[in-house]
């Protein structure tokens, strides 16, 4: 019986580090909007550190998938749940310094992007090494099973995550990020207990491969992404806003309200992921066909939602569509390559959504500082050729020698 509950948590915990990140970034995105504004940053002040650290993630994680092929997975994925654990830690104790006022102005904004980009250094390591993991231990029948049970870990830490943003921050703004490097602290600790010291990796899963960027097998994956993520950091950076400003609430009240929305969101991302992708088993290729059309409605109603129903409604559309889009990119494009290629490719999907966030958050709060409608008109145009070509992409399955 022991043997067999060290196998289970064994073959668990790296879930548990998806989890802690993904309950720590909804925390932290559920706070940031009321955060930014109690220390004096407009939106689009907001939208930039969003986008800087996105970019520093967006080439880091690629660097880090390739080392997890090296390295073996588990010491990539302490690194990136450590540094998300005391980045957060440090980036909570910028901005207490400026609610205080110890630090203002320039020097604020600069200390506030500044530890934001050296946190997104070191956590983007936990996603590729996490995803390469799932890769090595499923087979192409069940890979788009297991990148569904690890986007539903992430999705079950968002559920809880702005839930308990909401919570936390009536007693203080700060309570909410340190939560969320405790999280990460614990999963941490898990991990390094219970997962071997080195992965035996697969065939040729030693020698470590490159997978380009724009390599021809993945790029219309890669383009489906990049709309799919580049639309939804749009929502997840003004919706905040327009909440605010649409229902004339202060900045605790929006913390919680806009906490509720996203946990609507990560609640029918969830359900997609737990029913849809789990229990009816459907090809990759069909989840991204169900997932983007239910993408564009959800943007198209929040083009016109001025009432708190509206916004749960398109936030609920909105989760249900990333639950289904989510594995279906994570499968096709690992179906697409070899096995000694899926660390790098790893490096590539966990890159994909910091590419969508890394122009998105500051389009929208420019967009939104113009006209609060504009952003969604935006994203609604971004996901109609996406849309399309969904449709039109055709599965290119590796076949091993």
């Amino acid at each position: 019986m022991k043997a067999r509950l060290q196998e289970f948590a064994r073959d668990r915990a790296p879930f548990a580090g998806v989890f802690a990140h993904g309950m720590g970034q909804s925390m932290v995105f559920a706070i940031l909007p009321a955060l930014g504004r109690e220390v004096g940053l407009a939106e689009v002040q907001i939208g930039i550190v969003i986008s800087l650290s996105s970019l520093v993630f967006f080439v880091a994680s690629r660097a880090w998938g390739r080392i997890s092929d090296r390295w073996g997975r588990k010491p990539v994925i302490l690194c990136g749940l450590w540094g998300y654990s005391i980045g957060t830690l440090v980036f909570a104790l910028v901005f207490g310094l400026g609610m205080y006022g110890v630090v203002g102005g320039t020097l604020l904004y600069a200390l506030i992007i500044g530890t934001r980009m050296a946190q997104a250094v070191v956590m983007s390591g936990t996603s590729p090494a996490t995803s390469a993991h799932v890769a090595d231990i499923t087979t192409p029948e069940t890979r788009a099973s297991g990148m569904g049970r690890l986007a539903a870990a992430n999705n079950i830490g968002s559920i809880m995550g702005p839930a308990l943003a909401g919570t936390l921050a009536v007693f203080s703004l700060l309570l909410p990020l340190a939560v969320a490097a405790g999280a990460a602290a614990g999963a941490a600790e898990l991990i390094r207990r219970v997962l071997p010291a080195r992965q035996v990796l697969p065939g040729s899963h030693h020698t470590a491969a490159r997978v380009r960027l724009f390599d021809r097998r993945i790029a219309a994956y890669l383009g489906l992404g990049i709309a799919v993520f580049t639309a939804f950091s749009v929502v997840q950076q003004t919706l905040a806003f327009r909440i605010q400003d649409t229902l004339a609430l202060d900045t605790r009240s929006t913390a919680q309200t806009y906490g509720y929305a996203m946990m609507i969101s990560a609640s029918a991302s969830l359900f997609a992921q737990a029913v849809v992708v789990q229990r009816l088993k459907l090809a990759s290729l069909v989840l991204l066909r169900c997932g983007v059309p239910l993408l564009l409605a959800a943007h198209a109603l929040l083009i016109w939602a001025a009432a708190l129903p509206f916004f749960f409604v398109a936030m609920a559309l909105l989760g249900l569509g990333m639950g289904l889009c989510g594995p279906g990119l994570n499968a096709s494009m690992s179906l697409a390559v070899s096995a000694r290629e899926q660390g790098a490719l790893a490096g590539i999907a966990a890159a994909i959504p910091a590419l969508g966030f890394i122009l998105g958050p500051v389009a929208g709060t420019g967009l939104y500082q113009v006209d609060p409608h504009y952003p969604y008109v935006l994203t609604t145009l971004i996901l109609l050729p996406a849309c399309v070509a969904a449709f039109r992409v055709r599965p290119r399955p590796h076949a091993e020698s």
